[in-house]
């Protein structure tokens, strides 16, 4: 396949890049650079069959020849990013979204959307199905990335319904590996890069909220099988394992062998209470669910980051 990533030098986008190039598929890999990064790219910068724009979606997107599949992974990810850049992530979501879907109904494409689990909001449901319509606040501090992910949906169904854009939605949730910047503000970069200087690991409120980390190995899989599948979704791909935030930061601790302890910071405004998937979904559909064990994760996770400090 010739396949086009949009977000290609982030973190899940480089990732895909490298399955693709790796798989025997041709890939062109856009990105504008506002929060990926080309050195994520060394893998395939020199491929044959990789090759690489520097774009923002929010502008038309033109690529001459063929494109069987296009993958719209372009979007500021963590909230340190995004709400740094609120406008241009609500952009993205809106005039790049809108952009991304005009390509790839003028090339006959298969288009797969990365949406999230933030479109759940603080859920009222749990674990959270794909039929759940979510708890978000419209206005609050997520609400640029919340929000444009939601409209994102939303703009992909109905081209789907009105123009039969060939269609499938993931909803990713909490998602790390190699690759995550030590400066994102994710939780798990967060607690690594934290407990490899045996700095304080920093825990916004009591850290008796709950998340799932799914491996990003595993995360990859499941996209492949959304690109290779004609199903629409939205569909949930993550890990069910639930822990809380207090408890992954004492099993970061002890696989690093740091010495850091836990230092308690005042919660941010809109951090959900409890974030886990229900898969069920995912298992029927795609026959797919998650392998890598939270442990086996980290410590991959773990042993890169000590390897580039």
């Amino acid at each position: 396949m010739r396949v086009v990533v949009l977000g290609a030098a982030g973190f899940l986008g480089s990732h895909l890049c490298d399955r693709l190039i790796f798989d025997g598929n041709s890939v062109v890999g856009v990105d504008d650079l506002s929060t990926g990064s080309i050195s994520n790219l060394e893998k395939v910068l020199e491929d044959r069959k990789f090759s690489f724009i520097s774009h923002n979606i929010c502008e038309n997107i033109e690529i001459d020849g063929s494109v069987d599949v296009v993958l719209n992974f372009a979007s500021p990810a963590s909230p340190k990013h995004y709400q740094e850049m609120p406008i241009h992530t609500l952009k993205t979501g809106s005039l790049g979204t809108n952009n991304a879907i005009d390509f790839a109904l003028s090339k006959k494409a298969r288009f797969v959307m990365a949406s999230t689990s933030e479109i759940y909001g603080e859920p009222m449901v749990h674990p959270q199905t794909e039929d759940y319509w979510g708890n978000v606040n419209p206005v609050g501090d997520r609400s640029c990335y919340d929000e444009a992910k939601r409209f994102s949906e939303a703009l992909c169904m109905t081209y789907k319904n009105s123009q039969n854009l060939n269609l499938g939605i993931v909803r990713i949730f909490n998602t790390y590996g190699p690759r995550l910047s030590h400066g994102d503000g994710r939780v798990v970069s967060n607690f690594v890069y934290q407990a490899l200087r045996n700095d304080p690991l920093t825990i916004y409120g009591a850290g008796s909220q709950t998340r799932s980390f799914c491996f990003v190995d595993d995360l990859i899989d499941v996209i492949l099988k959304m690109v290779n599948s004609k199903f629409t979704g939205p569909v949930n791909i993550g890990n069910q394992t639930e822990i809380s935030i207090s408890s992954l930061a004492r099993t970061v601790i002890e696989i690093a062998e740091s010495k850091s302890i836990m230092k308690y910071v005042i919660l941010p405004n809109d951090d959900p209470t409890q974030r886990c998937p229900d898969l069920s979904v995912a298992l029927c559909e795609l026959q797919w669910s998650p392998k890598v064990s939270l442990e086996e994760g980290l410590k991959r996770t773990i042993s890169w980051m000590r390897s580039i400090a």
